[in-house]
């Protein structure tokens, strides 16, 4: 087996160049609740308008702030509505690259996974991830950036590594010899 279990809101003023001279995206972005009750993937704009280089550039710095009210009665945690699970997986879709550039450390990238991913919530344990569905999308979306960075000319294998740690797994060394076998068939074809 190749993986073994184991802010501030800112607009576009916030854009700043990195020390690549690359513009950087919002360090945070507000995903307001109209956006997201119309599956409206407008708040990414300018996160889909950088090159691939520039969104490369800004490796696990991103914060999605989620403005979805709930009544305080609501026992639900935000990964168990329907309407923020549909926008996320939407979003999943038209940017895989996205859990690459959010925080890991404040657990933005496990909440954005708990979005995708089956997984289970108590208040003693936390948040767990189904280990099996997060291998299955783990696995797919690194054959996914390994293709999106190859065919960018860009070299991330490592950060996909502290991606898939970050979500407790390692990458064995095995899997990407795999890849190396046959590169580039990962990607859809364009129709």
């Amino acid at each position: 087996m190749a993986l073994i279990g184991g802010a501030s809101m800112v607009g576009w003023a916030g854009w700043r160049a990195n020390r690549a001279g690359f513009p950087m995206a919002p360090r945070s972005i507000a995903l307001p609740q109209s956006a997201i009750a119309r599956l409206d993937l407008t708040p990414l704009q300018p996160l889909r308008s950088l090159s691939a280089a520039e969104r490369f550039a800004c490796d696990g710095q991103l914060h999605l702030g989620l403005d979805w009210p709930r009544d305080s009665d609501d026992p639900r945690e935000l990964s168990e509505v329907p309407e923020l699970r549909l926008w996320h997986l939407r979003a999943d879709a038209a940017c895989p690259w996205l859990p690459l550039l959010l925080e890991r450390g404040s657990g933005q990238l496990v909440r954005y996974v708990a979005m995708l991913v089956l997984h289970r919530f108590t208040p003693s344990e936390g948040l767990q991830l189904h280990p099996n569905a997060l291998e299955l999308w783990l696995t797919q979306r690194l054959m996914l950036l390994d293709d999106w960075c190859r065919s960018n000319g860009l070299r991330g294998r490592r950060r996909m590594e502290l991606l898939a740690a970050a979500l407790g797994l390692d990458i064995d060394q095995s899997f990407w010899d795999l890849l190396d076998l046959h590169p580039g068939q990962s990607q859809a074809d364009s129709a």
